[in-house]
């Protein structure tokens, strides 16, 4: 248990500590990553429509290349994976984004749950949670919702 503890802290405490710009830009990349992969797990199925939707709101979000995008994809599906729950996210979230820059994060997230022109109410349940865990008013997220749906039809 006290290694378990001694090597969270060092993973994402004395870590945060030394981070260049550029490890942090990346931390923060694949948090986001991540909780944009959760979303598409949400339903315990993925279709090809999600993953290509996927690649395409990384790649733009973050400027990426497509090498660099299934890159970054495959680090946030192995934290994601290995992660107990979404607090290692967005509390690195919280810490370093704006109000405007969480808002837009969930925006992507409702574009990943429309990709496939069907909503499932668990991928619904999860941005919602997703949007309190990162502060985001209930305006402010219903307001993403519109906008992710305007931009999907």
């Amino acid at each position: 248990m006290i290694v378990r503890i001694r090597q969270f802290f060092e993973q994402h405490i004395i870590t945060i500590e030394t981070d260049t710009d550029d490890r942090l830009e990346q931390r923060l990349q694949q948090a986001c990553a991540a909780l944009m992969i959760e979303v598409i797990y949400a339903d315990h199925k993925v279709e090809a429509e999600e993953l290509d939707a996927l690649r395409r709101v990384i790649q733009y979000s973050f400027g990426l290349s497509l090498v660099e995008t299934d890159e970054l994809i495959e680090l946030a599906d192995q934290e994601r994976r290995e992660a107990t729950d979404y607090f290692q996210f967005t509390a690195l979230i919280n810490e370093h984004y704006s109000q405007q820059q969480k808002r837009e994060l969930v925006t992507r997230l409702w574009q990943l749950a429309f990709a496939n022109d069907n909503v499932h109410k668990l991928e619904e349940h999860l941005i919602r949670r997703l949007a309190d865990l990162l502060h985001v008013p209930h305006t402010a997220f219903m307001q993403s919702k519109h906008q992710a749906m305007t931009d999907n039809t």
